[in-house]
C-alpha cells in the first residue's frame, strides 16, 4: 500500500446523516487513512467547488451533477455507495387552492426549480413524463441558478427568473404554478403536494422500477485514485461500516455495489438524456470509469 508510517489524510465533504454519524465522529477509524472533514453546513454547497476546482479528495455529490461532470470530462470517480436516497413526490408543490390535481395538469404550467440540473428535478421530470405523459418541453421550467458543472447550459424550454426573485414567494403570489423543493419541504398550510397522495405515487414508482431514486453518492478525485487506488477500498470499507448498524428503510437499505446500482444509474441516464441534461450520451461503463478493478 502506501508504506507511510502515518495514515494518508483525505480532505472530505460529507453530509450529516444517521449512516455517516459513526464515520464523522471517529467511531469508524482506519490506520491507513484519516478523514479531515470540511465544515459544509449545506452539503450541496460542496458540489460546485469539487467539480470546478477539485477542492476535496472525497466529496458527496448529487448524481445528476456527477453524471453531467463525467459527460464534461471532469476528473472525478464515482464510488458505489449511496449517501442519500428517497422518493421524490412530496417535493413537488402547488398552492392549496390550485386547480392542479396531478402531474397531467402541469402541461403549459410554470414550474420553479432551483436549477434545471437539480437531481430532485431530474427525477420528478421523469416521473411526470411517465405518469402525466408530459415531455419536459411541454412545461415552462423557471430556474434560479446555473448548473454546478461549468459548460452545462439549460435547454431551450427552461428560462431564468429575474435576479432577486424567491421561488416560494413566486409560488404564493401565483407567478409560479408549482415548485420543486429539496429535502426540506416547507410546513405551509397554503401549499400542498401536486400528487394527492405522495405515498401512493411513491409505491407506484416502486412497482414500476423496483428502486428508490438516489440523490447523493460519493466521489473521489481521479488523480488521487490513479495514484493510490487502494484508498478507494479502504474508504468504502469505512463508509459501509458506518452505515451497517442503521436500520433498513421500508424498501431496504440503499444499494452499495456497482451491480445493485446499475438500474438506478440506467434510469437516471435515460431521464437525463430525455430532459436535455447531457451534452452527449453517456453509458454506464463511462459513468464508472476510473473505479479500480475489483471494486464492487
Amino acid at each position: 500500500m502506501s508504506g507511510a508510517a502515518q495514515p494518508v489524510a483525505l480532505r472530505a465533504a460529507i453530509g450529516d446523516y444517521p449512516r455517516t454519524r459513526a464515520l464523522k465522529d471517529g467511531r469508524i477509524a482506519s490506520s491507513l487513512l484519516r478523514l479531515d472533514f470540511a465544515e459544509v453546513p449545506v452539503i450541496s454547497r460542496a458540489f460546485a467547488p469539487m467539480v470546478r476546482e477539485g477542492r476535496f479528495d472525497a466529496s458527496e455529490m448529487a448524481i445528476a451533477t456527477f453524471l453531467q461532470a463525467r459527460a464534461m470530462g471532469r476528473p472525478l470517480v464515482l464510488l458505489p455507495v449511496v449517501l442519500a436516497a428517497r422518493f421524490q413526490q412530496s417535493a413537488l408543490l402547488c398552492r392549496a387552492e390550485s386547480d392542479i390535481r396531478g402531474p397531467a395538469d402541469l402541461r403549459g404550467r410554470r414550474i420553479g426549480v432551483r436549477a434545471y440540473s437539480q437531481t430532485t428535478g431530474m427525477w420528478l421530470r421523469g416521473i411526470i413524463a411517465e405518469e402525466g405523459g408530459l415531455r419536459p418541453e411541454e412545461c415552462r421550467w423557471i430556474t434560479f441558478e446555473d448548473a454546478h458543472v461549468p459548460g452545462i447550459a439549460d435547454p431551450p424550454w427552461a428560462e431564468r427568473a429575474a435576479p432577486g426573485q424567491d421561488m416560494l414567494a413566486m409560488l404564493r403570489t401565483g407567478a409560479l404554478d408549482a415548485v420543486i423543493v429539496g429535502h426540506d419541504v416547507p410546513d405551509d398550510p397554503g401549499l400542498r403536494t401536486v400528487w394527492p397522495d405522495p405515498a401512493a405515487a411513491a409505491a407506484a414508482f416502486w412497482r414500476r422500477h423496483g428502486l428508490v431514486p438516489v440523490n447523493h453518492m460519493l466521489t473521489m478525485s481521479r488523480d488521487l485514485v490513479d495514484q493510490q487506488p487502494w484508498l478507494v477500498g479502504e474508504l468504502l470499507r469505512m463508509v459501509r461500516a458506518a452505515a451497517a448498524p442503521v436500520p433498513a428503510g421500508e424498501h431496504g437499505a440503499p444499494p452499495a455495489s456497482r451491480a445493485a446500482l446499475r438500474p438506478v444509474l440506467a434510469l437516471a441516464l435515460c431521464y437525463m438524456e430525455a430532459q436535455g441534461m447531457l451534452p452527449q450520451p453517456l453509458t454506464l461503463e463511462e459513468a464508472w470509469e476510473g473505479l479500480p478493478d475489483g471494486v464492487e
